[in-house]
């Protein structure tokens, strides 16, 4: 049996692949649908929906409120140098690296093969050295590999 929160992210996602961009769903609604607290919904939807998994949320409290999932449909270049920009500092855990490296995959941006190299290029096991030091050297990879990316679209 599938953990409550993939079964709400899968439904969220399912309102959002019938060719919407975006979708508003009321909180209390969705908790009452899945049998479990609004605060789940609130866990799932500030952990899979974020910028890094290609979402945006909005929301809107009080009476008649809602909350808008927004789907990021950016072109591959103007995304990267997002990433790039904004979203790497000078250091990134590797559960924010791997989730930047996902949405690329998910997007279409990078093939399987590239996800997958790219995923062992900033794991652990491949950065050896002390905790302090993984996470910046772990965004100066990911950066460089982003800027390749960034050409190849650039080219395209």
């Amino acid at each position: 049996m599938r953990p409550l929160t993939d079964s709400i992210e899968a439904f969220i996602k399912s309102l959002l692949e019938d060719g919407q961009a975006q979708v508003d769903v009321q909180r209390n609604e969705l908790a009452q649908y899945f049998r479990c607290a609004p605060s789940q919904i609130t866990y799932v939807l500030s952990t899979r929906f974020t910028p890094d998994h290609g979402y945006v949320i909005e929301s809107r409290r009080g009476g008649g409120g809602y909350i808008r999932i927004v789907r990021l449909r950016e072109s591959p270049g103007s995304n990267l140098l997002y990433l790039i920009n904004e979203r790497i500092g000078k250091t990134i855990s590797l559960q924010d690296c791997d989730a930047i490296i996902s949405q690329l995959n998910d997007n279409g941006v990078i093939a399987e093969n590239e996800a997958a190299l790219m995923h062992a290029a900033v794991s652990s096991d491949a950065i050896n050295l002390p905790v302090a030091r993984k996470d910046e050297l772990r965004a100066s990879v990911l950066r460089s590999m982003l800027l390749t990316i960034a050409g190849r679209h650039r080219d395209m």
